[in-house]
């Protein structure tokens, strides 16, 4: 089966970097720092998507394109328990399907790939999800970025997916600054600690999503304000309602 549809493409409106590649990154003693805090403040971070299974994970990474997580957790809630296996879901087709996730974003195209992905496990990987990146990427509605979240948290492998968020700290902090998110990830992959890679992922979405939020960061309780080198700080007070639980 050829792969027809694809993973639908994040935007990085909010980040501007015109100055990406010509300023340098961190240097190593402040990487280090930089991860060392993050894992200090979360020393077990775990992503947000619901799942028990690595079929479940690849079904609502894929789901979770230009979506909340919540939204796609409010939808798998429902789906999983009726269909949570590629033998299963694809038994449901994209009329069984489309019901349980209309209310996510882009569901028709969605409701095909997870089809089509699901015919291709069966047919080319025994019903397995592959831990190859490569055959992850083969699979409709998968790209790098969600075949790295699977490999990383499924399996996992060091990869570090970067997403709207990821892209956005890694510019503002100098961790691994890049003009798109594959620039960037060849840098985290390069420079990253190995000690830290396992974690890395889900330390800077998680920062990104909480805290170095995009129109506002909270830099008065951000953990490693100190070492980021963002101009447009904000030290507003932050409301409790607005920390995430790591930070308290």
């Amino acid at each position: 089966m050829t792969k027809t549809h694809h993973e639908p493409r994040h935007t990085h409106a909010h980040v501007r970097t015109p100055l990406a590649v010509s300023v340098p990154l961190v240097n190593p003693a402040k990487r280090r720092a930089i991860f060392e805090r993050l894992r200090e403040r979360n020393p077990n971070p775990r992503g947000e998507l619901e799942y028990t299974t690595p079929f479940e994970l690849l079904v609502a990474t894929v789901l979770s394109a230009q979506a909340t997580d919540r939204s796609v957790n409010l939808a798998t809630a429902k789906l999983f328990p009726v269909a949570n296996t590629p033998a299963k879901m694809r038994a449901l087709g994209e009329a069984g399907l489309t019901p349980y996730i209309q209310t996510i974003g882009l569901y028709r195209v969605k409701a095909k790939n997870v089809i089509a992905l699901c015919e291709m496990l069966l047919d080319e990987h025994g019903g397995e999800v592959p831990r190859d990146r490569e055959a992850l990427m083969s699979l409709p509605g998968v790209g790098r970025k969600t075949a790295n979240v699977v490999l990383n948290v499924a399996f996992g492998a060091p990869t570090i997916a970067v997403d709207t968020h990821i892209f956005r700290v890694c510019n503002r902090t100098r961790l691994a600054p890049g003009a798109d998110p594959d620039k960037v990830e060849q840098k985290l992959e390069k420079f990253t600690p190995d000690e830290f890679k396992p974690n890395a992922h889900h330390w800077l979405i998680l920062h990104g999503r909480y805290i170095c939020q995009a129109r506002k960061p909270l830099c008065a309780i951000c953990p490693i304000v100190d070492l980021c080198e963002f101009r447009g700080k904000n030290f507003d007070p932050v409301p409790d309602r607005l920390r995430p639980p790591w930070t308290t």
